[in-house]
């Protein structure tokens, strides 16, 4: 990260011509007060602008454009690219996770289909009749 100092917009220029009115309505009342209520109030104007101007400097990171793409700069190493590669491997694996528990299930419903049947107690015509399914369907039903 390098520090940069913000660039200049309309939105300072909006804020600095604020603080300047306020700035100057708190000048034309510190007139009325003390010496050293005026002093002390200098000096935390003093501090509020050194503070501001420490702000303004801030750690920004640095975007490289490559590309159609920007990138951040700085570089993450390996551990940056196994972490950006990290959630399609997640991905991939749980959609063949998915898939092989499918084919299971669906390999088990066959099987005890194939098992009813070869236990029941079915009429010869009812394998050649073209309403199988209904009965298979109404017989589970019972």
């Amino acid at each position: 990260m390098t520090t940069q100092t913000k660039p200049f917009s309309p939105q300072h220029l909006l804020a600095d011509q604020f603080g300047a009115r306020v700035a100057s309505q708190l000048d034309a009342a510190t007139q009325q007060l003390s010496h050293d209520v005026s002093e002390r109030l200098r000096a935390a104007r003093t501090q509020a602008l050194a503070n501001r101007r420490v702000a303004e400097t801030v750690a920004t990171p640095v975007v490289l454009a490559q590309g159609s793409s920007a990138v951040l700069g700085g570089g993450f190493g390996f551990w940056g690219w196994a972490a950006s590669w990290l959630p399609l491997v997640a991905l991939t694996l749980g959609l063949l996770g998915i898939g092989t528990l499918q084919e299971q299930m669906r390999a088990s419903e066959i099987a005890d289909v194939d098992a009813e049947l070869l236990t029941s107690e079915l009429p010869t015509a009812a394998y050649t009749d073209p309403g199988f399914a209904q009965y298979l369907k109404l017989g589970a039903q019972d």
